[in-house]
Formats: structure tokens, C-alpha cells, sequence
């Protein structure tokens, strides 16, 4: 019994010993910002109600300390939407070379109509495109 106490406290001690002496891979988030959506990618521009279809955008980060934060994703109206996506910074060293990132949205219409998407493309430029649900 005494035995089976020690094993046990000894790997306990060693887990306790690995998980501190580990390294610090994350870095923490120091900003959140708007980043222009550049292109968008619908697979279908007609599809069904209640069906699932992926939106994709992409848009470039000027390095590799910048990356996809998450979107506002505001209905204006019932068959109308504005997109506008975020990105996180992060400080640290980086690779300063700029590279594009592929983000997405599962659209999944609940009514017949014509969709009307607006992606933000900086200042007051926007992306349109269109969904026709049947």
C-alpha cells in the first residue's frame, strides 16, 4: 500500500513539474479591429429553404500576428445583411510578410426571397451579392 502511495505521488509531482516547466506558446490578444473583407466566394446563388450553404470571405493580414477575430453579421432587413469581419493582433515576434486568410459564414434561410449581402470593403465600400431562395 505504502508502495502504491509513492508511484502515485510521484507522478503526480512529475505531471506537476512538466505542466509548469512547460513553454508559453499562446500569446494574448492585444487588439481587435476591422479588416476589409477583399473578395467573397458563394458556391450557388439559388438555393432551398431551410437548406446550409458556406460563405466564404477572404481578406489579407500584413502578418503573421494578425488573424480572424469573427464577423458582425447584422440582418437590416428581413432578406438583407451586412458583413463586416474583425481581426485579432496579437505582440510578439512575428513573421512580418502579409498573407491572405479564408474565413466563413453558414447561411441557412428560413424564408423564400431574394437575399441581399453586403460585405465591408473598407471606407464606404461594400460587397454585394445575392441569394435567391426557393
Amino acid at each position: 500500500m505504502k508502495n502504491l502511495l509513492n508511484i502515485g505521488l510521484s507522478v503526480l509531482f512529475s505531471g506537476l513539474v512538466f505542466v509548469s516547466c512547460e513553454d508559453d506558446d499562446y500569446q494574448t490578444v492585444q487588439s481587435i479591429g476591422k479588416i476589409k473583407i477583399d473578395s467573397v466566394k458563394i458556391m450557388q446563388d439559388t438555393m432551398d429553404v431551410n437548406s446550409i450553404q458556406s460563405i466564404k470571405t477572404y481578406s489579407t493580414y500584413l502578418s503573421e500576428c494578425e488573424g480572424f477575430y469573427g464577423y458582425d453579421y447584422i440582418p437590416s432587413s428581413s432578406l438583407e445583411r451586412s458583413v463586416t469581419a474583425y481581426k485579432y493582433s496579437i505582440e510578439g515576434q512575428c513573421v512580418q510578410k502579409a498573407h491572405v486568410g479564408t474565413s466563413q459564414i453558414n447561411f441557412s434561410p428560413r424564408q423564400k426571397g431574394s437575399y441581399t449581402f453586403k460585405f465591408w470593403n473598407g471606407g464606404n465600400n461594400w460587397i454585394t451579392k445575392t441569394i435567391v431562395v426557393e
